[in-house]
């Protein structure tokens, strides 16, 4: 009988130092089961060509869509979180701040950039979920807060992208203060008119949604993403009420009027400009196909 079924010796031979793992990242399985090549799911603007669900990506990946070519200038890149009440519960808050850079390469949970959009100029905070659940801290605010201020003095629009769990706990009431100041700066380029669009992605939640995600002269989201201040068993035993299902889902808020848009991310670039253009009353650029 042939050996080349049948092994000769008994137990694994492969030397461990030969041993190949499978890169980690090449397949991606989707909420609904379907999977797709990870490559495939880039060119896609990460969305499951099968399914059409939106995968959570970052301020990275946003930007690819977003800036022509993928060039722009980043704003107060080095700016990052402290530990003024030297917060601790199972881990103390700055060990947290240590491990998110180091997990993320990031310095907080939102970056800024300027840069061209469709030819001209566009202002862009996008929010990371990534960095502890995309709260909302002293640093988060205070890097808004100066985006909105670099738009308002280049007089270009701006658009925010939240993707959030809300305020950072950890920086108390620090945190809810955010809010306050971020809002107060939308009002002031609100008064200079220039135009502001907010994009909420999944999730958008807490003292985001009660702060600048709801205050964008257009406010647009992706399909099918969370968007709610408090959790669905909290409103319930808030209001005594039982809630229809989805209630917090983006097509639930743009048919009850929270939204004005919901935006394939394919269209993101296109559609974004367009309601800029005519914000604006200038003339409609004409859409084109992102290079993937």
């Amino acid at each position: 009988m042939t050996a080349w079924f049948k092994r000769k010796e008994k137990g694994i031979q492969t030397a461990t130092e030969e041993k190949k793992d499978t890169p980690k990242g090449l397949w991606y399985k989707s909420p609904t089961g379907k999977i797709v090549e990870s490559d495939d799911l880039a060119k896609n603007f990460y969305v499951s060509p099968e399914d059409d669900y939106h995968v959570r990506i970052g301020s990275k990946e946003y930007f690819e869509i977003l800036f022509d070519d993928n060039k722009f200038q980043e704003l107060d890149e080095k700016l990052s979180s402290k530990d003024p009440l030297k917060f601790e519960d199972t881990k103390k808050y700055s060990d947290r701040l240590k491990a998110a850079k180091a997990k993320t390469g990031l310095n907080d949970a939102v970056r800024a950039a300027i840069g061209k959009s469709m030819g001209k100029d566009l202002v862009v905070a996008c929010m990371d979920f990534s960095f502890i659940g995309g709260s909302m801290g002293s640093v988060v605010g205070e890097k808004i807060a100066r985006a909105i201020d670099v738009a308002k003095k280049k007089k270009v629009p701006f658009l925010m992208i939240s993707k959030s769990g809300g305020a950072r706990m950890m920086e108390a009431a620090l945190s809810l203060m955010q809010l306050a100041k971020t809002s107060a700066k939308l009002a002031q380029l609100a008064e200079a008119k220039i135009p502001y669009i907010s994009l909420c992605t999944d999730p958008t939640t807490g003292g985001t949604t009660a702060s600048y995600a709801m205050l964008g002269d257009i406010n647009i989201s992706e399909p099918g993403a969370l968007i709610g201040f408090a959790g669905p068993r909290i409103v319930k035993d808030t209001t005594g009420k039982e809630l229809p299902e989805g209630f917090q889902t983006s097509e639930f808020l743009k048919e009850h009027g929270f939204l004005d848009f919901i935006a394939h991310r394919r269209d993101l670039k296109n559609k974004v400009n367009l309601y800029i253009d005519l914000i604006t009353n200038q003339p409609v650029r004409k859409e084109k196909e992102l290079a993937s």
